[in-house]
């Protein structure tokens, strides 16, 4: 049975320095994906939604392993893409405001067909609120500044200033929506330990 560790085949995208801000240009990738709004620290449904994801990404994942593919592989980590309808208005302080599409992303091997039987098995086996929302679709970044915040995610604010900043001093602006990659489990870490890769895609 072949091993693949998508976070190193991908590195560039799902390792960085702590505070080394790199330049990526970031390819399309097939994900699961949810959508919806409001605060994540109080929403319901952003919670039921990563409930949702990571169940369907772990079937998905056993449905390769045991299957013709015979493929082994760690599910990755949950995204997030964050905006607001007027980006002006995009603050941590009014979160209420917020949009975002949470997300998994999901090795080139799964396919649409994969998807959706793993869908309906889910769904027999799990009441899961979010699971019908779930789509399966590819998204890309493209150019990209980034770099890994450890801490809080309450206290990102100054990272993400740094982040904007270097943006405008490298001569780029800002272009597309905010994501944040979570490399640990907020269940099992510190807070201060929390890695979080947070990308911003940009352009001349």
């Amino acid at each position: 049975m072949e091993k693949i560790d998508y976070k190193k085949k991908l590195a560039n995208f799902y390792s960085v320095r702590k505070n080394k801000i790199i330049i990526e240009d970031v390819p399309s990738m097939n994900y699961l994906m949810i959508d919806g709004e409001g605060d994540p620290n109080t929403s319901i449904d952003y919670k039921n939604a990563i409930e949702a994801l990571f169940a369907l990404s772990y079937a998905i994942k056993f449905f390769v392993k045991k299957g013709n593919q015979q493929v082994d592989y760690g599910v990755m980590p949950l995204e997030s893409q964050w905006w607001t309808d007027n980006m002006a208005e995009f603050s941590t302080s009014n979160k209420f405001l917020w949009k975002w599409t949470a997300s998994i992303m999901q090795p080139e091997i799964v396919t649409r067909e994969i998807f959706e039987e793993c869908l309906k098995e889910v769904s027999k086996k799990k009441d899961l609120p979010a699971l019908s929302r779930i789509v399966f679709g590819s998204c890309t970044d493209g150019l990209c500044a980034q770099l890994l915040y450890i801490g809080p995610y309450s206290d990102e604010t100054p990272t993400i200033e740094k982040l904007h900043a270097f943006v405008k001093a490298e001569g780029y602006s800002l272009a597309g929506k905010h994501r944040e990659i979570y490399l640990n489990d907020p269940r099992r870490t510190a807070e201060d330990r929390l890695k979080t890769i947070i990308r911003q895609p940009i352009t001349k």
